[in-house]
């Protein structure tokens, strides 16, 4: 895995012109052409990096962008991998264990998520400031390695308490309407179900998604700082029978993208 990580790191320094970045993005459905913000940009297809999956989702273009946006050195992910593509925890995760490896020291991810809270409303943010894990294994279930982060690390904060408040500001400068809520991470690919909706509010749950817990893990065992927006592309609950196609969800998170694009510009320019 140690090897893996380092051989995929030097392969991006060897490719990418300039200094590495200290912010990374991962940019969940419909939300990738907020990538379009980058400037001077180099982008890499996952196809051509060493050790990466392929993203199969529609909606994620499968590429890694290096650039210049709010000012600073960043990179992106425009695309993820999920565990119900069929990858295991360590794949779905490699990604930020190379971030990491690379210099990265501030992640902001993204996602595209089902809305309990009975306050929401279709294409309000969403600000993460806690999750609750309900897959099946633990990213980081196995051989720990030292170089990598301590056995038992705390998820405390695991979304900067301090990001948080500077969205708020960010959003009240600007008028914008922003939630909180706790995110709740399952498997899928299944949307869920009325009753699973009610589970999920009753335990704590203010949106459902099939992504972020994983890398988030990664990343707080990795000592970076995180902050996490989802975009709510639909309601569930006992009262709500209805599911959206994964091609309304793709529109509604496209509807949100004026308010995700200012928050996340500000966010890279202030951090």
């Amino acid at each position: 895995m140690l090897e893996q990580i380092n051989q995929t790191a030097d392969f991006l320094r060897s490719r990418v012109i300039g200094d590495m970045p200290k912010l990374a993005i991962i940019l969940g459905t419909g939300l990738g052409p907020i990538a379009d913000l980058i400037e001077e940009k180099q982008v890499i297809p996952y196809s051509e990096i060493p050790n990466f999956p392929i993203s199969t989702v529609e909606g994620h273009a499968g590429c890694l962008i290096f650039g210049v946006m709010g000012g600073k050195r960043v990179m992106a992910m425009q695309g993820r991998f999920h565990y119900y593509e069929g990858y295991d925890m360590k794949q779905v995760t490699f990604p930020v264990r190379v971030m990491r490896a690379l210099g990265v020291e501030t992640l902001f991810v993204s996602n595209a998520a089902g809305g309990m809270n009975k306050g929401f409303k279709v294409g309000d943010v969403m600000v993460i400031t806690d999750h609750i894990n309900l897959f099946p294994e633990n990213p980081l279930r196995g051989k720990n390695y030292k170089e990598l982060g301590e056995r038992f690390p705390a998820m405390t904060e695991a979304y900067c308490h301090d990001y948080v408040a500077l969205a708020d500001k960010i959003a009240e400068e600007k008028g914008i309407r922003l939630v909180h809520g706790v995110y709740v991470g399952t498997t899928g690919p299944t949307f869920e179900t009325p009753a699973e909706y009610e589970y999920f509010r009753v335990i704590g749950g203010d949106a459902v998604g099939m992504s972020t817990v994983p890398e988030v893990i990664v990343a707080n065992h990795a000592g970076m700082k995180v902050f996490g927006i989802s975009v709510i592309t639909d309601l569930g609950g006992k009262d709500i029978t209805y599911v959206p196609t994964h091609e309304e969800v793709q529109q509604a998170a496209i509807t949100a993208q004026p308010v995700t694009v200012a928050i996340m510009s500000e966010m890279v320019a202030r951090v």
